[in-house]
């Protein structure tokens, strides 16, 4: 397992993103949570992998905490973050970076150049898997189906909420990433 300041990846990333959103963000806490167990349950299809993708789903939203807030984009938030403020592994700033297709985003907001240049993009199937954990969770951290998830997010910001075109543009990408990660949980029960 890999260790970050002598603990588990896992455990150092529940602290961290507690510490940040449990208190400010008690719902975005919530949904971290939910994320987080939707990542445990890939252990079938990632094994040794299945520490980080836990870490990097309790990191994915810490962008939103009131004390990094810098651009707005919560995924360059809380990569910057973790790449310069607690020097995190490069695979979990990458993760937090690009996850649930942010590039599109990052496009609608004109930082894809920033993200693009900052970070270099992380392995397709993990970035999926977070993408799947994220966008099955609702914001309570239930399990959702990713349809209703990205009925939710819709409804949650309104029709012409910069957010809202960012998840039409990437609606194709998340479920694409959802049925792959599906397929292979699929594969691993067989």
């Amino acid at each position: 397992m890999p260790i970050v300041y002598g603990v588990g990846q896992a455990e150092w990333a529940h602290d961290l993103a507690k510490q940040l959103l449990a208190e400010p963000l008690p719902r975005r806490w919530a949904h971290t949570q939910g994320v987080a167990a939707r990542a445990m349950s890939l252990a079938p299809v990632l094994g040794e992998e299945t520490d980080k993708l836990v870490a990097a789903a309790y990191l994915h939203d810490i962008g939103y905490s009131p004390k990094l807030v810098d651009t707005g984009f919560h995924p360059l938030d809380g990569a910057r973050y973790l790449r310069d403020v607690v020097k995190a592994d490069d695979t979990l700033c990458r993760l937090v970076a690009y996850h649930s297709c942010a590039v599109n985003e990052a496009t609608e907001r004109h930082l894809y150049d920033v993200l693009t240049i900052e970070f270099d993009e992380e392995r397709p199937e993990l970035v999926e898997a977070l993408t799947y954990c994220d966008m099955t969770t609702g914001p309570d951290g239930t399990h959702l189906d990713v349809a209703d998830r990205l009925a939710e997010i819709h409804s949650r910001y309104g029709p012409d909420h910069l957010v809202s075109r960012s998840i039409t543009l990437s609606t194709a990408c998340i479920v694409a990433s959802v049925r792959a990660v599906e397929e292979a949980l699929a594969r691993a029960a067989r």
